[in-house]
């Protein structure tokens, strides 16, 4: 008999295993690259959808006061998310103690109350476009405000990102021009940091409790339905005009912006990356710009479509190291 080899024989790593196991069949990749393409294109409706309704909040705003729409289109939000869980096959029923549901109403009235109002309101006295971008500032203050409360450090990219944030910021604010006030722009800034704030609430929610995202969507927005009712008889506004558009408004919010485009939302996170889905949605407020742009005649200045392309590029910035860091 002729001895073994004394090279000792290398044992097999799960990679290894991984790279020597027989593909997938033809049949089940097709599914996977059909489903990938349905998800581009359910991320590309999601995205119209949402892009379009800032055109549609401008303009249901001659019909109705911001805090009375920021409530009626959340009361119905909050009902077609509740017909959509069961389809989505998850419970209605959330298992939290009295901390969990606390940190549910905080971040109901900060997502779903102070945001809707402060958005609403700076879309009465500003542009389509501007509030979209101003907006979306969110994701740099919730690096600032995760540096602050978890003790994530900024890290290279991020820091160009803010850079070019802080500088698309003052192009679209143009302080050196003369002009009476910045009101508009100062609530939608606010919205941003009430989403930014809500954000940092959810990550509060999610490292201590076990909750589905559409769960926590639905619950969050029935806390912030209630602050908004409240608010209603704080806050005096005009008698609504039940004019037909004030009704398509309402409609398109509640079955389009919230029900379908959470559908569409959540079936692309099952078939893409979440960094790529993240990506894709960057194309909301680019589309609000376009959209107030062709349909109300908001034709940015060159200073301000300077600064919303550095703060678009910024935000792609940040979306790319989050995808690169998955």
């Amino acid at each position: 008999m002729k001895p073994e080899s004394s090279r000792a024989r290398a044992p097999t790593s799960p990679d290894a295993r991984t790279a020597h196991a027989p593909p997938p069949p033809a049949g089940q990749r097709a599914r996977s690259r059909r489903n990938q393409r349905l998800a581009l294109l359910a991320l590309a409706a999601m995205a119209l959808i949402w892009g379009y309704n800032w055109v549609v909040m401008k303009k249901v705003l001659a019909y109705v006061g911001p805090f009375n729409f920021s409530a009626l289109r959340t009361l119905l939000g909050v009902a077609a998310l509740f017909v959509l869980l069961p389809v989505m096959r998850q419970s209605i029923r959330l298992s939290l103690d009295l901390r969990g549901w606390l940190r549910v109403a905080l971040l109901g009235v900060l997502q779903t109350g102070v945001f809707a109002v402060l958005m609403q309101s700076a879309l009465l006295q500003g542009g389509v476009g501007k509030t979209s971008i101003l907006v979306y500032t969110m994701p740099f203050w919730v690096i600032a405000l995760a540096w602050a409360t978890f003790g994530e450090r900024i890290r290279g990219l991020q820091w160009l990102a803010l850079a070019m944030a802080a500088g698309g910021l003052v192009l679209v604010l143009e302080p050196w021009g003369v002009r009476g006030s910045y009101f508009s722009e100062a609530l939608a800034i606010g919205a941003g940091l009430a989403w930014a704030l809500a954000t940092i609430v959810a990550k509060w929610i999610k490292r201590d409790y076990e909750i589905g995202v559409l769960q926590l969507t639905t619950w969050q927005m029935v806390f912030g339905a209630v602050a908004l009712c409240i608010s209603i008889w704080v806050v005096p506004e005009r008698p609504i005009d039940p004019a037909p558009y004030f009704y398509i408004a309402l409609a398109y919010n509640a079955v389009l912006a919230t029900g379908l485009a959470w559908l569409l939302w959540l079936f692309a996170l099952q078939h893409l990356p979440a960094g790529i889905a993240g990506m894709t949605a960057l194309a909301t407020p680019v589309i609000g710009v376009l959209s107030g742009w062709l349909e109300l005649g908001e034709q940015p200045g060159g200073f301000e479509l300077g600064g919303m392309v550095l703060i678009g590029a910024a935000l792609a910035l940040v979306s790319l190291r989050a995808m690169a860091r998955r």
